[in-house]
């Protein structure tokens, strides 16, 4: 549900316009008239209608030239549409439920194009496994291979392991679940194959992402989140430059991220580092429209809850298409509410032009 905002009209002008505050106590309507009914005894009807002309004339360019000086006001060039992963959480399963919702960027309501459902529109999911991490999740490659071979028939899966210098693609994107399932093995667990950290494999990922089609995304990362190529003291979620690259990077193509945080072997038991490696976790996937899983400080028992809440989420995963008015390049912050009260919606923080 959409609702229809009108322009400004000429009397916002003149109370948001510093310019035309002057002119707005000059043209009291008592000034007019008087000053019109003077020129009128004076100079006849016909000055008097040349006059009142060059007061409009002068009007018009006054807030033209406002117009151009206030930026929140200048012309924004064509609209352009832009696609958001929205994912709904529902209080019961349902089998199919219509869900109204608001949308509005940097605080204005947008037009709604199109939103597609898993029905019509098959999900593009990455999988991504970091390759030093500790050797005790060796056995959950087998539930995570279960969970692509259970993927909707037209998913395009791809597998890569995230390991210092680049990412080793496993499986491009393929619609052949069992052949991207068969290419998962335990990770190495040895820290000659750690990166020094894993976001930079991430946005490599992501450019993946551009030659598939535009709708429902996803990656799945299992990392220790940690970024260290500037020293441990600069691996916090607000210091990681490469962290604040990935959100963006997933922001512009839409694809939501959800991880689940293992450590690696090199700082398994340091309390202070997994705590920084949440969180940098934490923020990639909630700014993206994602969700992010751990279990203690350690390496979790078990991925299959995990998996479990995945799946629902991107059972539920809509693309929604919109028609931006904001063109201008930095970031465009997104509000999106669902109408009815028992619904809750996750989606991405926003997005960078």
């Amino acid at each position: 549900m959409l609702r229809v905002i009108s322009g400004p009209t000429l009397t916002q002008h003149f109370n948001t316009n510093p310019l035309l505050c002057g002119l707005r106590l000059w043209l009291s309507r008592a000034d007019v008239l008087s000053s019109l009914a003077h020129l009128e005894a004076v100079m006849g009807k016909n000055c008097r209608r040349i006059l009142f002309a060059f007061l409009l004339t002068s009007v018009a360019t006054l807030i033209s030239v406002g117009q151009e000086g206030d930026g929140t006001r200048r012309n924004r060039g064509p609209a352009k549409p832009i696609t958001v992963p929205v994912t709904l959480r529902l209080p019961k399963p349902v089998e199919m439920r219509v869900v109204d919702f608001l949308l509005r960027e940097d605080g204005e309501m947008q037009t709604i194009l199109s939103i597609r459902h898993q029905n019509d529109n098959p999900l593009t999911l990455a999988l991504l496994l970091q390759d030093d991490l500790v050797s005790s999740i060796n056995t959950e490659t087998r539930g995570l291979g279960d969970f692509i071979r259970h993927q909707p028939s037209g998913t395009r899966i791809m597998t890569g392991y995230i390991r210092a210098g680049s990412v080793e693609v496993r499986r491009k994107f393929t619609t052949d679940l069992e052949k991207a399932a068969s290419t998962l093995r335990p990770p190495l667990a040895l820290a000659s194959a750690a990166p020094f950290n894993p976001f930079v494999e991430i946005i490599e990922t992501l450019r993946r992402f551009d030659s598939q089609p535009l709708g429902r995304r996803a990656i799945i990362v299992v990392s220790d989140g940690l970024d260290i190529s500037r020293g441990l003291d600069s691996s916090g979620p607000t210091q990681s430059l490469d962290l604040q690259r990935a959100i963006n990077e997933a922001q512009r193509r839409s694809v939501a991220i959800y991880s689940i945080y293992v450590p690696s072997a090199a700082v398994e038991n340091t309390l202070l580092l997994g705590a920084n490696g949440q969180s940098c976790l934490e923020r990639l996937s909630s700014e993206t429209g994602g969700r992010a899983f751990f279990q203690g400080t350690g390496a979790p028992v078990s991925f299959d809850p995990f998996l479990r809440e995945i799946d629902n989420s991107l059972s539920r995963q809509l693309a929604v298409t919109y028609l931006s008015t904001h063109t201008s390049k930095g970031f465009h912050r997104l509000d999106i509410k669902p109408l009815e009260k028992d619904i809750e919606i996750r989606h991405p923080a926003g997005y960078t032009r």
